[in-house]
């Protein structure tokens, strides 16, 4: 077939890692003719065969790894945003009143007495103490019908109701006003304000969960004085807290006036889950059907700190894709997280399977994420990630062992990139549609033995890679998907780093990763319409037209033979409850290519099929 890449690394094999991939292996036209050179002169077959491996070099390509849900660990140079569950619509927050069906808003404290005080009085000015919320001039305007004239005693209730009204508007319900005992002569009376506040928060209900856990973040709503809707926002994030089934909050009075108590009852959900799964997302250099384990704890030790595990193989791969933990630093739910992943990877596709080529890689990852600001529809997050990516390449034939097959690697076979990675995050979701945005910086740094080259690429580098999504019912049949994905460089990458175009996350009715360059550009348009819902065994059906489009372009001298993709298709969505989820896309390329191979995916088709376990 016609391939994109004459010249640059156009073999590679990735080792899947949460929210990004990685690359196994490589093999590049530029180092062709030196590995021939070694290798020829082991049979006389590999002699006649030269110029068909030398054509046949640029056919083998790289696959881009699956996308995977990015809210607990976006943390890597390739993440991909997490596609939409098959119905996208957003379910209701809870109110306060179911969230606080027993709240008492009756002010506790002190009244004043009517036996206590003659019958008319004389003000002249009102003093307000104790008000931190309102300014003098607010507290004065509301108290101006009462000031300078005769007032009754009933009307001088009537002034500090006044008064506890203006913070029960601006949600401080467990604020209030009275008039302490004092002269009434002179004409100048005090009113007393009794701002809110909580003195204990009580949990209850727990079994694994830590209560802290649950305190610390219900303590970030109670603030002094107390005030309703900051409290409600608190609440509906935790009932958002996939830990937490279900919470019941009840406001009590405290141990003094203007004091209170809250209770909160917890039903936790299970924070198990596993997951099997099966499709043709990886490269037919490496065999494309992949079988998938995935097992998690969302709570692993009590404090909401979760552990993440996932292994594939295919035929000629197996990959520990993931094994992480994050664990929650504050109750703002800034995290830190380490991840690692390797694995091994052999060529089996034909002709280069004689070739015995081997790939062998490791990741590491250590990430802090930071949310700025945080409400049950919206979030901004900040986060900072080391990385170390290594890989080597062997090859078996004639047991010549590691060997540079790509552009970068050194004489052992050897890749090594450290980097620190800058990124920052955005969502935003109503009851109509949700966006989701990511940009990261990633900084190529030539430390801890990194490699470090004259002219070809190495680990320093510099990279901007920023995705967005946006999901929009249009009826409540039918959604609106649009996904976008950039990199942008100004110097040439290893292939760890490049951007690839091709495959059932970019550009379907390609083969994994067709194209592969320093910077590029991916849009889709996807429409999602029901076509058939039986809500009794809670099954969907759903058809899924689609257009893609891609392209990209290189720093070096590296000209592509192909810079853009196009493709039109349809796609079948099917989900039975929340267990089980299969898809199947047929995408029908645009631009006309020459398949190596006849693979499902070479003739534009992908599928995937999920269960979970628990």
């Amino acid at each position: 077939m016609q391939h994109e890449q004459p010249s640059p690394t156009t073999d590679v094999f990735y080792l899947h890692n949460h929210h990004q991939s990685r690359l196994y292996g490589e093999l590049s036209h530029t180092t062709t003719a030196r590995f021939l050179s070694l290798i020829l002169h082991s049979s006389s077959f590999l002699l006649m065969a030269a110029p068909a491996i030398a054509q046949a070099t640029s056919e083998l390509e790289l696959v881009q790894l699956p996308t995977m849900p990015i809210i607990s660990n976006p943390n890597t140079p390739d993440v991909v945003l997490p596609e939409p569950e098959p119905q996208p619509v957003v379910e209701p927050l809870p109110s306060l009143e179911d969230l606080l069906p027993q709240l008492e808003i009756a002010p506790n404290h002190p009244q004043t007495s009517l036996e206590e005080n003659p019958g008319e009085i004389i003000i002249e000015q009102f003093k307000v103490v104790g008000s931190t919320v309102f300014s003098a001039e607010e507290l004065a305007a509301v108290l101006e019908p009462f000031t300078g004239d005769t007032i009754s005693f009933p009307e001088l209730l009537q002034a500090q109701a006044a008064i506890t009204e203006l913070y029960r508007k601006q949600g401080y319900i467990t604020s209030g006003a009275f008039t302490p005992p004092q002269s009434l002569q002179g004409g100048t009376i005090t009113i007393q304000v009794v701002e809110g506040e909580v003195e204990a928060i009580k949990i209850h209900n727990t079994r694994r969960l830590n209560p802290s856990y649950i305190s610390s973040r219900v303590e970030l709503g109670t603030t002094t004085p107390l005030n309703q809707e900051q409290l409600l926002e608190k609440l509906q994030l935790l009932q958002l807290n996939p830990l937490i089934e279900n919470l019941q909050v009840e406001l009590a009075a405290g141990s003094s006036p203007g004091k209170s108590v809250l209770e909160v009852n917890i039903e936790e959900a299970s924070a198990f889950a596993s997951e099997l799964s099966l499709d043709n997302q990886r490269s037919p250099s490496v065999g494309s059907l992949r079988r998938r384990l995935q097992v998690s704890h969302g709570n692993l030790v009590g404090f909401g700190d979760r552990f993440d595990f996932s292994f594939f193989n295919t035929e000629g791969s197996n990959s520990l894709e993931n094994i992480s933990y994050n664990f929650p630093i504050n109750p703002r739910n800034g995290t830190i997280a380490f991840s690692h992943s390797r694995g091994i990877s052999n060529v089996i596709e034909e002709p280069f399977n004689i070739l015995d080529i081997e790939s062998k890689s490791r990741t590491y990852e250590l990430t802090y994420r930071q949310p700025l600001s945080q409400t049950p529809t919206e979030e901004l997050a900040l986060g900072l990630t080391a990385s170390r990516q290594e890989v080597q390449t062997l090859l078996g034939i004639d047991n010549i062992g590691p060997f540079p097959l790509s552009d970068g690697a050194d004489d052992n076979g050897e890749i090594k990139i450290s980097a620190v990675r800058f990124f920052q995050e955005y969502s935003k979701r109503s009851s109509q549609d949700i966006l989701a945005a990511r940009s990261q910086f990633s900084f190529g740094i030539g430390v801890f033995g990194a490699t470090i080259n004259d002219s070809e690429p190495d680990s320093e580098f510099f990279s901007w890679r920023a995705q967005a999504q946006y999901l929009r019912l249009l009826t409540s049949d039918i959604t609106l998907l649009l996904r976008s994905d950039l990199q942008w460089s100004n110097e040439p990458l290893v292939a760890l780093e490049q951007f690839s175009l091709g495959g059932h996350f970019n550009v379907r009715g390609y083969r994994q990763a067709f194209l592969l360059a320093d910077k590029g550009l991916f849009t889709s348009a996807e429409v999602r319409a029901t076509v058939l819902r039986i809500p009794e065994w809670n099954i969907s059906l759903q058809l899924a037209p689609f257009f893609d489009f891609g392209t990209v372009s290189n720093n070096s001298n590296n000209e592509l033979e192909f810079s853009n993709l196009y493709s039109l298709g349809l796609g079948l969505r099917f989900s039975l409850g929340n267990s089980f989820f299969a898809t199947l896309e047929w995408g029908i390329p645009l631009v006309d290519v020459e398949n190596a191979g006849n693979s499902l995916q070479e003739q534009g088709l992908y599928f995937t099929v999920k269960y979970k376990l628990f």
